[in-house]
């Protein structure tokens, strides 16, 4: 039989033995969550489509009274989604202050539909993009531009006209903040190597 003080040395031994285990298994999923969450970048041609919108210049914390007056206001127009919501931004809060914004908020819509204001009808036109999905908070896109934005540099692309934003989950009723998707489109152009 163990004294009180082998009794001790055993449970402390048995307790650190079992936080290394933990620490050892917490850094192996560690290491696969960051490989597996690398993100992705191809780079697509993608066909130009017709998009309902509102224009807005001012802060991204006016994107929910956008949202909340493009809705209706395409509803009472009898203009109906075909497909999911989509923004756009034209400058970012690196170059301007934020109420020198840029950005539209809308749906792709058929070539037929006729908004009238506030509503206004574009096209988007650039064919060439570099994709990627963002998951995760719609506030944390950022990170995923930038890693769009890295991986254009190093593979010899550069912007050629605004960034899309395409919110995949924005419908689901199973979707919540963390496992929100996002696909990100950047407008761009082969650099011209010197």
């Amino acid at each position: 039989m163990f004294s009180l003080k082998e009794g001790k040395l055993k449970k402390t031994i048995l307790l650190l033995s079992i936080i290394l285990v933990i620490f050892s298994a917490t850094l192996a999923v560690s290491n696969h969550v960051s490989a597996s969450n690398k993100i992705a970048v191809t780079i697509e041609e993608v066909s130009p489509f017709a998009y309902c919108c509102i224009k807005h210049k001012g802060p991204y914390t006016d994107m929910e009274k956008i949202i909340n007056l493009l809705m209706p206001t395409m509803k009472s127009q009898n203009i109906y989604p075909q497909g999911p919501m989509i923004s756009i931004y034209y400058n970012s809060p690196d170059e301007v202050e934020p109420a020198e914004l840029e950005w539209e908020v809308g749906f792709p819509v058929t070539a037929q539909a006729l908004p009238q204001t506030p509503l206004e009808k574009k096209l988007w036109e650039h064919k060439l993009v570099a994709v990627a999905t963002h998951v995760g908070p719609y506030e944390t896109t950022g990170e995923t531009i930038t890693s769009i934005y890295e991986w254009m540099e190093a593979n010899n692309y550069e912007q050629d006209g605004p960034i899309l934003g395409k919110f995949l989950s924005i419908t689901s009723p199973d979707a919540t903040a963390e496992t929100a998707k996002t696909e990100i489109w950047i407008a761009c152009k082969k650099s011209k190597t010197t």
